[in-house]
C-alpha cells in the first residue's frame, strides 16, 4: 500500500504533494514502483496533529481520487470522517482505513451498504491530538487484541461481513516505542482473529528512536520492518518507499516460495 499524503503537515513528507497535481504525480510514481493499492489522506494523523474540517479534508483528497479513479489499481480512502468515507466511495474508493474503527457517529452506516469495499480498523490509544503523551497498557498485545476482536464484533452487527475487513494494531498510535516492539513481536498472535493485518510502520518515530535518523532518512529501517511485518503474518503493509520495499519482498518470496 503506497502512502498518498494531500496535507501540508504530514509528518513523513512535509506537505510535499499538497497540491492535487503534486499528489497525482507521486501516486503515478507509486504505481510504477509497484505498489498494489494507494491509501489517499486529506487530514494529518501524526502525533499532535489538528482536525481538518470536512469541506477541506475533501478538497484535499476528493480531486485526487477522481483522477486516479481512471488507473487500474485499488483506491483507499485514509479518513476517520462518515461523509468523507460516502463521497470517497462515490468517486472509487474501494477501500475504507480509519484510525478510528468506525467509532465515529455514522461511520458503520456510512461504509455498510457498500458490499464492495474494505474496511481496515485501527487501534488507537486516545486521539493524533494527545495519543503520544503518556500511552499507558497494562499488556499491549492483549488489550489491542480485545479492541479489534470487539470492533469486529461491532461491525459484523451493523451488516459489514468478516469478508471485508482488515485490522491493523495502530503502531505509533499512542504507544512508547517498547510497546511499539511488542506488537511487532507478536504480530503473529492477530492472526487468531482471521482476518488480514494490515502494518504501518514506514518511517515512524519508533524507527527514528531505534537509529538516530530524521523523517526523511528511514528508509533501511522502513524496509526492514515492512519485511518483519510481513514475516509475522502483515497481508499489507502500508510504505512510503515503495520500491525499496517490493524488492526486499520479491527476495523473501523467492527464498520462501510465496506469493506476498
Amino acid at each position: 500500500m503506497g502512502v498518498v499524503n494531500v496535507t501540508p503537515d504530514s509528518f513523513s513528507d512535509g506537505g510535499r504533494y499538497h497540491s492535487t497535481e503534486n499528489a497525482i504525480k507521486h501516486a503515478k510514481t507509486l504505481i510504477a514502483e509497484g505498489a498494489d493499492i494507494l491509501d489517499i489522506g486529506g487530514e494529518s494523523t501524526r502525533p499532535g496533529s489538528t482536525s481538518v474540517s470536512v469541506d477541506e479534508e475533501l478538497n484535499r483528497t476528493i480531486p485526487v481520487l477522481e483522477a486516479l479513479s481512471e488507473l487500474d489499481i485499488p483506491l483507499s480512502i485514509d479518513t476517520s470522517k462518515p461523509e468523507v468515507m460516502q463521497q470517497a466511495i462515490t468517486v472509487g474508493a474501494s477501500m475504507v482505513n480509519d484510525v478510528n474503527a468506525l467509532r465515529a457517529h455514522g461511520a458503520m452506516s456510512a461504509v455498510a451498504n457498500h458490499g464492495h469495499v474494505s474496511i481496515c480498523l485501527m487501534h488507537m490509544q486516545g486521539a493524533p491530538q494527545n495519543m503520544q503523551e503518556n500511552p499507558k497498557y497494562t499488556n499491549i498485545v492483549l488489550e489491542v487484541y480485545d479492541f479489534l476482536q470487539e470492533r469486529i464484533n461491532a461491525s459484523k452487527a451493523a451488516g459489514i461481513s468478516q469478508q471485508r475487513l482488515i485490522i491493523d494494531p495502530g503502531f505509533g498510535f499512542g504507544k512508547t516505542l517498547q510497546h511499539n516492539l511488542e506488537l511487532l513481536r507478536h504480530l503473529d498472535h492477530f492472526k487468531d482473529l482471521g482476518i488480514p493485518i494490515l502494518a504501518g510502520l514506514s518511517r515512524k518515530s519508533m524507527l527514528g528512536t531505534i537509529t538516530g535518523n530524521k523523517v526523511d532518512h528511514r528508509t533501511y529501517e522502513s524496509v526492514a520492518s515492512a519485511l518483519l511485518a510481513v514475516i509475522k503474518g502483515a497481508r499489507i503493509v502500508r510504505v512510503h518507499d515503495v520500491k525499496a520495499t517490493k524488492e526486499a519482498l520479491a527476495i523473501y518470496n523467492a527464498l520462501h516460495h510465496e506469493n506476498i
